[in-house]
């Protein structure tokens, strides 16, 4: 049995975060061994704020249009649900990863716009550590859009895509 202190664990743990922070990761994963039975997982994960603006930019654009201004102020709580990570058939990544639309390079998309999928039918991938990760569909549906393009980096709970 070896013998370790939990203060260097403490010690090590805010380097990890340290070290996240200064090289704007926004996850960290390590395994710490010990000795045969003794070791220590630590997985360090930034939660990142995003913050969207859809219609009062467009407002702002044309001041000097009072009248016709109202109405796009009008619209502006219907343009409000366009938020993909609203929408009730939103597909959201379960990992931080990088996402691809295809089993390997050139070969055929998982799915396209408008295809109809099965539940549980692989519609892309997340690579994260290494590991192709296949993310299934949640409900049968049309693919109504994809929000990801393939071999792009997505966030844990990043829209991906919208089947309804």
């Amino acid at each position: 049995m070896s013998k370790h202190s939990p203060d260097a664990d403490v010690t090590f743990i805010s380097a990890l975060a340290e070290l996240l922070n200064k090289n704007e990761l926004t996850e960290i994963a390590v395994k710490r061994e010990y000795g045969e039975d003794d070791s220590l997982e630590v997985r360090v994960v930034k939660q990142a704020n995003i913050v969207t603006s859809a219609a009062p930019a467009y407002v702002a654009a044309a001041p000097a249009a009072q009248a016709p201004a109202a109405a796009p102020a009008a619209a502006a709580p219907a343009a409000a649900p366009e938020d993909p990570s609203q929408h009730p058939g939103a597909v959201t990544s379960p990992m931080v990863g990088t996402a691809y639309l295809a089993p390997e390079p050139g070969a055929a998309p998982f799915i396209s716009v408008g295809a109809q999928v099965a539940e549980g039918q692989t519609v892309l991938i997340i690579e994260a550590m290494k590991t192709m990760n296949h993310i299934p569909a949640p409900k049968a549906g049309k693919v109504k859009r994809i929000l990801v393009e393939d071999g792009t980096p997505v966030e844990y709970g990043a829209p991906l895509l919208i089947i309804e």
